[in-house]
């Protein structure tokens, strides 16, 4: 190889490296935190993933990745090009830890919940006991109706971080409202209270929680 090879290789690597770097950047910057509060009240007040309810039209089957609405996906979410752009990635760089977070949550977001549960498991491979990766992995089982594992993983979360206080918030969405065991629920909705006295997200669980029960 002569030198004007080599340096037009080194050229083409440097050009490569700035274009993924410059990709997952952008990517960052549009992705929301996974556990916002207006996330939790539309799980609160049904609106979101639990009881095994399929995805919306539109979405990849499982095992696929999401293909939302060609024009930037549904609800603002992220759209079609963006994630295959990802999904291409992460199929040639499977142990990237950080790209294959980025595309979990990409599908979480659109409730592909399958392949978010493939990618979260994948991720905890690559980077195990992470509790928020480990809850998120949880909301995909509630997702799909595995409930009983969706509750293992939050209360393996609590054994690794038992401040993390979204896990115990779902282990009561599951265990109240998904499960109806009302009195369980409520004797890990008091610890999460104490936990977080002054937060609006809790205070609407705790009201979900005994309107459900006031009408079981």
């Amino acid at each position: 190889m002569n030198k004007d090879n080599l340096l037009f290789l080194m050229a083409g690597l440097l050009v490569g490296f700035v274009t993924a770097y410059l990709f997952f950047e952008a990517m960052a910057t549009r992705q929301p935190p996974r556990l916002t509060p207006e996330m939790r009240a539309k799980i609160v007040s049904g609106e979101g993933a639990g009881g095994g309810a399929e995805a919306p039209a539109g979405e990849a089957p499982a095992g696929g990745d999401a293909s939302a609405a060609a024009n930037g996906g549904q609800g603002g979410g992220p759209g079609m090009a963006e994630i295959q752009q990802l999904r291409d990635y992460v199929d040639k760089n499977p142990n990237d830890a950080a790209a294959v977070h980025k595309l979990a949550d990409l599908n979480a977001q659109i409730q592909n919940w399958p392949r978010a549960q493939e990618l979260y498991a994948h991720y905890l491979e690559l980077k195990p006991n992470d509790p928020e990766v480990m809850t998120d992995l949880g909301l995909t089982y509630r997702g799909t109706g595995k409930f009983d594992q969706a509750l293992t993983e939050f209360r393996q979360v609590q054994k690794i971080a038992p401040d993390h206080w979204p896990s115990y918030f779902y282990e009561v969405v599951v265990l109240a409202l998904d499960l109806k065991r009302y009195d369980e629920a409520e004797t890990v909705l008091a610890r999460l209270q104490k936990m977080q006295p002054s937060n609006p997200d809790v205070a609407r669980l705790t009201e979900a929680v005994a309107r459900q029960r006031k009408a079981a």
